[in-house]
């Protein structure tokens, strides 16, 4: 399958891109932002509620402070996975949405990794 340009609407509330998600590309996911079975998830629900569009757009200067996306399942995910979604937003927050898109379609990751 040919990969499509990036896309800022690609990226999830707690800073993945779906865009590069093999699940995404195979449409056997609709991504965060569609995927109305997500009812679950705190984060999209805060940024839904906050008309966000993502956890980049909040006011909490240190995301890692925050309760809702920096919890112990997102922490485990990110040591699992060797995934950095905090990161990911800080780095939304340094270059902006489009530059971020950019970024992880060229290098075809869903998350920066942990350091």
């Amino acid at each position: 399958m040919e990969t499509q340009p990036h896309n800022t609407e690609h990226i999830s509330a707690c800073g993945l891109y779906c865009g590069s998600c093999p699940k995404f590309k195979k449409q056997k996911c609709p991504g965060c932002a569609q995927n109305t079975k997500a009812t679950w998830c705190k984060t999209r629900s805060c940024v839904m509620k906050n008309n966000f569009k993502s956890c980049a757009d909040c006011s909490i200067s240190n995301l890692r402070e925050c309760k809702i996306n920096n919890n112990f399942v997102a922490k485990a995910f990110g040591f699992v996975f060797n995934t950095d979604r905090i990161g990911g937003l800080e780095l939304i927050r340094k270059i902006g949405y489009d530059a971020f898109a950019k970024q992880m379609h060229e290098t075809q990751r869903v998350s920066i990794k942990r350091t």
